[in-house]
């Protein structure tokens, strides 16, 4: 159940280990401590196997990218791996640009993620060339997506998940949606990424990929949804979301959960 993943985040504050872009460090630091976690942001390769040897998971997101950065997560994954480390991959903007995609695959190949996540584009350009989006934003819909995801997540053998007013998440055999959040969402940077982040946190904590990303995205999209009843617009929207990962309870999920499709 998602409330004792998330009282064991509360308890346990695991540490998460992002090499993450410069945009959002700041918002999913936040959002991390806000849930219970503790987060370490870091990208220098020169302590990449000391840190990650510290990291209940690993969380790479390549919204900023740059050789060092590559390279850092090359060594981090590997080091990962290694110790039997959970790893959420975001390959954000994926299939917008011949390095982005480039990159995103050879992480695939090389770490071998324990989870994607991405919005429907980027997932579709890790199966199809050019089937990227705009910048970072996606031209697609999760269910555009779904045969890609599923081809990704078995030939990646790995849980995917697709980010969108309705989510996907889906590991080769089982499949979830997500029907929860607020259109005020894609109105606030970050937010995806947050995902990922949130991600990483319940992987900390439950053993079942596929369950850990069900129930990270289903608090981002409940938290999601009381933030925007309180805010006024995108920039009070960001700090009431905080607030609400900061104290959410069993009841708000009881009441506003919506029924996921398995």
């Amino acid at each position: 159940m998602i409330w004792q993943d998330l009282q064991r985040i509360r308890a346990e504050s695991p540490l998460i280990l992002n090499i993450t872009n410069y945009v959002v460090m700041n918002t999913t630091a936040n959002a991390l401590l806000a849930t219970g976690a503790s987060p370490v942001m870091a990208h220098a390769i020169e302590e990449m196997v000391e840190m990650t040897a510290h990291a209940k998971v690993l969380v790479i997101n390549i919204g900023t990218l740059s050789g060092p950065w590559i390279a850092s997560m090359l060594e981090a994954g590997r080091e990962a791996r290694r110790r039997g480390i959970a790893i959420v991959l975001d390959p954000v903007g994926c299939g917008a640009t011949r390095f982005r995609t480039h990159t995103a695959q050879t992480l695939i190949d090389e770490i071998h993620p324990t989870i994607i996540r991405g919005n429907a584009s980027e997932i579709k350009a890790l199966i199809r060339a050019g089937a990227g989006g705009r910048g970072v934003d996606s031209l697609h819909t999760p269910d555009e997506a779904g045969e890609d995801a599923r081809a990704l997540a078995r030939a990646a053998h790995c849980v995917v998940t697709v980010s969108g007013a309705v989510d996907l998440i889906v590991d080769g055999e089982r499949e979830a949606r997500v029907a929860n959040g607020d259109p005020l969402m894609s109105r606030v940077t970050g937010m995806g990424c947050t995902a990922s982040a949130l991600t990483g946190a319940f992987a900390a904590v439950n053993a079942s990929a596929f369950d850990a990303a069900t129930r990270a995205m289903t608090l981002m999209g409940v938290a999601g949804e009381i933030a925007a009843e309180r805010a006024a617009g995108p920039g009070s929207f960001q700090m009431h979301f905080l607030d609400v990962l900061h104290g959410i309870g069993e009841a708000d999920f009881a009441q506003r959960v919506k029924p996921q499709a398995h």
